[in-house]
């Protein structure tokens, strides 16, 4: 039997209001994965058949956490042995996709399909995308194929502006591909991801009986985090529910961060243009953080105007202030946050898991990275590719490492033909060969005349002119550092290499290009700081050294105590004891396209969740200089910031918030931990 004594009292009205349409705002930490499977639990228990409820969320992970929940709260009752009767069906908690691939495996033949149709992956869909491409673009224009994919995608979508998503050249582009791609999938059998939907749709328009037998079958329906929706997605919910309306949505609009990939807020926001008769409950009772914290939310996002009104409180007690940090740049900034958590962990004994980092891109983990590797702090990095694991940074630390080590094989064969210099894969393989022969290095190999003879005489010509470019490169590294500058030298050659306009011009017109520029700019920023050395090279080694992970720490890293590094639209359902958000600053948060694009209120949403991941402690950091580019710019705090009641935060001026020297840091963890040991 339920037991409902451990619910709130809106939480026990969500959960026991099981007739016609129902939306539950569930403010962020109200418990709404409770309420949901308690609601499913309840049905069951008021005698709806089990396989008549429908509950739908975004990902798998969330679906996975449902239906554990409620296999505890619905034990499965198994036949007698020796019985006729059935196993009684579970209810059906799924993804989107997940349940139109149920839909579309018994109906789909309908469409003209087979029903073992495939489900095409990304590399699928980029490589049909790419063969297309292939006869509209000529070999001397370079075309992304996952800006085109990108912009299909959203289209079949569909939702506000999708028409215009996209660089105007790449919307034309997918306007050509769209047919053929359609019709390249059609003849293999074959969907991806947005078709699911959309044939979805196209069956129950063009047969209804499929979708009678879908409306019969799924009575009550609920979907979580509704204000995530897009157009397809909302169409698909309609159709099922218009009848019989026992349509149970859950979301909160203040934690809409998705309008960049086609949500649309008003599918929440206008919920009783649909369902006149909605019965509104609202969760605002907070489980998670104080109540400095949550007043702190309250006070920003209450700023948009487009919401539904609700106030966060808890019985967590207030608790500390906000501390408010502000530096002359991003290295200051990591390392002064670096210094707080090493402090906190030694004195408090708050370890590294109990922490995270949270910033609005991914470029800015670089120096936050390398902070936490100089102080052998362990870390995870969610939502993004680690800055060191990026290609751009890969490529260049192997231009690096071969200057070090020409004899390097790994890195010589990754930056051999990179940007392109007449070095095929065929050509390398050959010299591999050649090397393996002669039990020498490719470097070695392709210094060799006998080698070099036995190619045709322009790859031969390459192959010499890269071996003087290695050497001449290498000869400036051994000149003394007095006077030299690292990132002078690092820019010069990728200056001469031609890279970054080799980036530029892969991903001509995507903003993908400038961010990997950028983040070879601010590699190469980093070059000078803490080296050591008589010589460049010296240096050098010195830099390399740093920045590799120990490959023991890599294998603890992954079940073991580390730091949370994460982008605030990924930490979005996650919670954090102790949560630094660093980089408020104008044109980071808000960003700086928000203005262009209108969607300032959904940058104040996005800040409003990462404020709401903290459960006891929130430090907020901006810089009045950033490195952009490779050179330090003004920067401003963010407008946000001025959005916070000032009683709620405690400011720390310069003195407190400037970082201790390496040295000094390292006595005071050294004196820390012998007066606690």
């Amino acid at each position: 039997m339920l037991n409902l004594n451990k619910l709130n009292p809106q939480q026990r009205e969500a959960v026991t209001t099981t007739e016609g349409p129902v939306l539950i705002l569930a403010g962020a930490g109200t418990g709404k994965t409770r309420v949901i499977t308690c609601r499913i639990a309840w049905l069951a228990e008021r005698g709806v058949p089990r396989g008549n409820i429908l509950a739908v969320t975004f990902t798998n992970k969330a679906a996975r956490e449902m239906q554990e929940r409620v296999a505890e709260l619905l034990p499965t009752r198994r036949r007698k042995q020796g019985g006729d009767a059935p196993e009684e069906e579970r209810p059906t908690i799924s993804t989107f996709h997940s349940l139109c691939v149920r839909i579309l495996r018994q109906h789909i033949e309908k469409l003209g399909y087979k029903r073992n149709f495939v489900i095409y992956d990304e590399t699928e869909q980029l490589s049909t995308v790419k063969r297309i491409l292939s006869d509209f673009v000529s070999k001397s224009f370079t075309v992304e194929p996952g800006a085109v994919l990108a912009i299909l995608s959203r289209v079949k979508n569909g939702g506000r502006n999708a028409e215009f998503f996209g660089d105007p050249m790449y919307r034309e582009l997918a306007r050509l591909v769209r047919p053929r791609y359609e019709s390249a999938l059609r003849a293999c059998n074959a969907v991806d991801f947005d078709d699911l939907i959309l044939l979805t749709l196209r069956l129950f328009e063009e047969h209804p009986e499929a979708l009678e037998a879908c409306r019969a079958k799924y009575r009550y329906i609920m979907v979580d985090e509704y204000q995530d929706t897009n157009a397809a997605q909302f169409k698909l919910v309609h159709a099922l529910t218009e009848k019989h309306r026992n349509l149970c949505v859950v979301g909160d609009d203040d934690q809409s961060i998705y309008g960049w990939r086609g949500a649309e807020i008003a599918n929440l926001l206008d919920m009783e243009k649909h369902f006149p008769e909605v019965k509104v409950v609202k969760l605002e009772q907070n489980y998670r953080s104080t109540n400095t914290i949550l007043n702190a939310a309250n006070a920003v996002i209450k700023r948009n105007a487009a919401r539904r009104g609700k106030a966060l409180w808890s019985q967590n007690g207030d608790g500390a202030k906000i501390e408010m940090y502000s530096f002359q740049n991003e290295e200051e900034e990591a390392r002064s946050l670096v210094d707080r958590i090493q402090f906190a962990r030694m004195a408090r004994r708050v370890s590294w898991s109990q922490q995270a980092v949270l910033f609005r891109t991914n470029a800015q983990s670089r120096p936050i990275e390398t902070a936490l590797r100089r102080a052998s702090v362990r870390y995870r990095l969610i939502g993004g590719q680690s800055f060191f694991d990026r290609k751009e940074v890969r490529d260049v630390l192997g231009y690096f490492k071969v200057l070090v080590n020409p004899h390097d094989d790994a890195s010589l064969l990754r930056i051999a033909n990179v940007p392109a210099r007449g070095l095929s894969d065929v050509t390398m393989e050959r010299l591999v060969a050649a090397s393996a022969e002669r039990k020498s290095s490719v470097y070695s190999a392709m210094k060799n005349p006998a080698v070099t003879a036995m190619f045709q005489r322009k790859t031969a010509e390459s192959i010499e002119e890269f071996v003087r470019f290695i050497e001449h490169r290498r000869g400036q590294l051994q000149h003394p550092a007095a006077g030299n500058s690292l990132q002078v030298w690092a820019a010069d050659l990728m200056e001469s290499t031609g890279y970054y306009r080799e980036m530029l011009r892969i991903e001509k017109n995507v903003e993908t290009g400038e961010n990997r520029v950028r983040n070879l700019k601010d590699l190469i920023g980093s070059l000078d700081a803490r080296s050591e050395g008589k010589t460049l090279s010296a240096r050098l080694e010195n830099y390399l050294e740093e920045i590799t992970l120990d490959a023991e720490r890599e294998t603890e890293e992954e079940a073991g105590d580390a730091v949370t590094l994460i982008t605030m639209h990924s930490c979005k359902g996650l919670e954090f004891p102790h949560v630094h958000i660093v980089g408020m600053e104008q044109g980071l948060l808000p960003h700086a396209r928000s203005e262009e694009e209108d969607s300032v209120d959904e940058e104040r949403r996005l800040f409003y969740v990462a404020l709401t991941r903290a459960m006891q402690t929130l430090a907020l950091s901006y810089c009045k200089g950033r490195t952009k580019y490779g050179k330090i710019m003004p920067a401003h705090p963010s407008v946000f910031l001025k959005e916070l009641p000032a009683e709620l935060v405690e400011r720390m001026d310069e003195t407190s918030a400037k970082p201790v020297s390496a040295d000094a840091g390292k006595s005071l963890f050294d004196a820390l931990r012998a007066s606690l040991e």
